[in-house]
C-alpha cells in the first residue's frame, strides 16, 4: 500500500506541474483584450482618475485656474532693431533680446512688471496666456523699487485683482506664476517664508531704493521677473523680483515687491507719470541687540535716528538724533526696510504720526512728508506740448473716426528733425512705434523712453498714409 501511496503521489504533482505548465502556455499565446486601459479596468474594476480629495487649505487648482490668464510673457528688444534708419544696423548690430513676466491689472491693458525686465528697451511686446500679442508703451518706471507701468491697447482683458500683503503671514501658502527660461504660465508653490526682507539688490542714484520684499520659497528662476505672487485666494500679495543666488538659478529662497506698495507706486504712475515719494528727512539704522546695549535702550527692534536732516520733516516736527522710531501711523516698525515701506506708500504733504522712544519714554509726533528736494507740493511734469521743433495738439473726434483712429496727435508746425524727415502740418500720429498713440500728454510720456531710430505712422487729414523714421 505504501507504494501504491507513492506512485498516486508523484502522479498528482507531475499532473499538476504539467497543467500550469500548459495553462500558462496556453495565457501566453491568448491575447484577451485590445486595451491596456480596459484590462486596468477590467481588473481594478474603475476608470482612471488623477482628481483627489485634498483640503482647501492645500488645493491650489483654483487659485492656479483664476490667475494664470492674468499674467503674461514680456519680450524685449534692446538697439536700433527694425525702425533704425540706417538699414545695414539691423544685420551688422542686430538688437538683444531679453524676456520676463508681467501681470495685468486693469481689463483695459495696464500691466505691472519690474523695471529691470523693459529697462532700456527699444521695444516691448507682450504675449497673453493664449497667445494674443500686442507692442506695449510704458507709461512710468521707478527703479527705486524696481516697478514699472506698461499700457497695451485692449478689452476684456483677465486681470488679477490686489490682495492685502500686510495680511500675508511667513507659514501661508503662495504661488508664484510666471515664464522662466521662456517657458510660460508656469505655476510654482511655496510658503511665505518671511516678511520686510532687504537683500541689496536695488540701487538707486539719490540712496532711497526701498527693498522690503516678501520671502517665500515658491521656486523662481530667470524669467520670472515681473510675474505674480498670489494667495490662495487668487488675490496679488507680491511681484516676484528676485533670488537669493550664488549661481544665478534658483536656490531655494525668492523675492517678492508687497503689493500694499505697488499699489502706491502704479497709482502714482498712472496719474503723474513718476512716483510722489514722501520723506521724512532722516538717515536710519536698524536697532540690535549691540546698539541697545551701547545706548541703553530697553529695547532691542526698531529703527534708530542717526541724523535729521536739515528743513527736514523730522527737523520740524521736532525728532532729533538718537531717537528711536517705533512705529508710523501706529502701525508697528521693527526695521528699516520696513519702516521705509511704510514711508514710501506716502505722497509728499501727508501728515503721518511718528513714534519713537527718547531717553526711555515714548511719545509722538506728526509729521508732515515732503519730496527730495524739500517740497510738500507734488510734482507734476507739463506734458501739454509737443517735444522741440513739433507742435501739436489734440485731434477733434470727427477726424478720429474718419480716420478710423482711437487716438493720436495732430501735427500743427514742424521744424529740424521733423520737417527733414518729412513730417508736415496736418499729419495726425497714430503710432510710434507700432503703438497706438491716444493724446499729446501720451505720445510726450512715451517719447521719454526711446532712443535711436523711431518710426511715426498716420494719416494726413485728407485721408492719405504716411509713415516716417526719425532719429530720436
Amino acid at each position: 500500500m505504501k507504494r501504491v501511496y507513492l506512485v498516486v503521489l508523484v502522479a498528482a504533482v507531475a499532473g499538476g506541474v504539467a497543467g500550469s505548465w500548459f495553462t500558462n502556455l496556453l495565457d501566453k499565446n491568448e491575447v484577451s483584450y485590445q486595451s491596456i486601459e480596459q484590462r486596468q479596468i477590467k481588473l481594478t474594476g474603475q476608470a482612471t482618475d488623477s482628481g483627489y480629495n485634498v483640503p482647501n487649505e492645500l488645493n491650489f487648482l483654483a487659485a492656479s485656474d483664476k490667475v494664470i490668464a492674468g499674467v503674461v510673457h514680456i519680450r524685449t528688444s534692446y538697439g536700433p532693431g527694425a525702425f533704425s534708419l540706417n538699414p545695414l544696423e539691423y544685420y551688422y548690430r542686430s538688437p538683444m533680446r531679453s524676456s520676463g513676466s508681467g501681470v495685468i491689472v486693469t481689463d483695459d491693458g495696464y500691466i505691472v512688471t519690474n523695471n529691470h525686465v523693459i529697462e532700456d528697451a527699444t521695444n516691448i511686446e507682450v504675449v497673453l496666456n493664449n497667445n494674443q500679442r500686442f507692442y506695449a508703451k510704458v507709461v512710468g518706471t521707478d527703479p527705486s523699487t524696481d516697478l514699472a507701468l506698461l499700457k497695451v491697447r485692449a478689452k476684456n482683458l483677465p486681470f488679477i485683482r490686489y490682495g492685502n500683503s500686510d495680511n500675508v503671514r511667513p507659514g501661508e501658502w503662495v504661488l508664484a506664476i510666471g515664464n522662466p527660461f521662456n517657458l510660460t504660465s508656469t505655476v510654482t508653490a511655496g510658503i511665505v517664508s518671511a516678511k520686510a526682507r532687504n537683500i541689496g539688490v536695488l540701487r538707486d542714484r539719490n540712496n532711497l531704493q526701498i527693498e522690503s520684499f516678501i520671502q517665500t520659497d515658491a521656486a523662481v528662476n530667470p524669467g520670472n521677473s515681473g510675474g505674480a505672487l498670489v494667495n490662495l485666494h487668487g488675490e496679488l500679495i507680491g511681484i516676484n523680483t528676485a533670488i537669493a543666488t550664488s549661481t544665478g538659478q534658483y536656490s531655494g529662497y525668492s523675492f517678492a515687491i508687497p503689493v500694499s506698495l505697488v499699489k502706491k507706486i502704479m497709482d502714482d504712475l498712472l496719474e503723474y507719470g513718476q512716483v510722489q515719494r514722501g520723506l521724512l528727512g532722516v538717515q536710519i539704522e536698524n536697532v540690535d541687540a549691540t546698539i541697545a546695549e551701547q545706548l541703553n535702550l530697553t529695547i532691542s527692534q526698531g529703527v534708530l535716528v542717526r541724523r535729521v536732516n536739515r528743513g527736514s520733516a523730522a527737523e520740524e516736527s521736532g525728532i532729533v538724533e538718537g531717537d528711536v522710531i517705533t512705529a508710523i501711523d501706529r502701525h508697528p516698525v521693527t526695521s528699516v526696510s520696513e519702516w521705509q515701506e511704510w514711508v514710501a506708500r506716502k505722497r509728499p504733504g501727508k501728515t503721518v504720526t511718528v513714534t519713537y522712544i527718547r531717553e526711555g519714554k515714548t511719545a509722538e509726533v506728526s509729521a508732515r512728508l515732503k519730496d527730495n528736494s524739500g517740497k510738500e507740493v507734488l510734482q507734476v511734469k507739463d506734458d501739454s506740448k509737443g517735444p522741440e521743433g513739433l507742435m501739436l495738439e489734440a485731434v477733434p473726434l470727427n477726424d478720429l473716426a474718419r480716420l478710423n483712429l482711437e487716438g493720436g496727435v495732430l501735427v500743427m508746425a514742424a521744424e529740424g528733425k521733423w520737417k527733414e524727415a518729412g513730417v508736415q502740418k496736418g499729419f495726425v500720429i497714430g503710432f510710434l512705434d507700432k503703438v497706438p498713440v491716444d493724446d499729446v500728454q501720451d505720445f510726450n510720456r512715451m517719447l521719454q523712453y526711446k532712443k535711436g531710430g523711431i518710426l511715426l505712422e498716420g494719416y494726413y487729414l485728407n485721408g492719405e498714409k504716411k509713415s516716417y523714421g526719425i532719429e530720436w
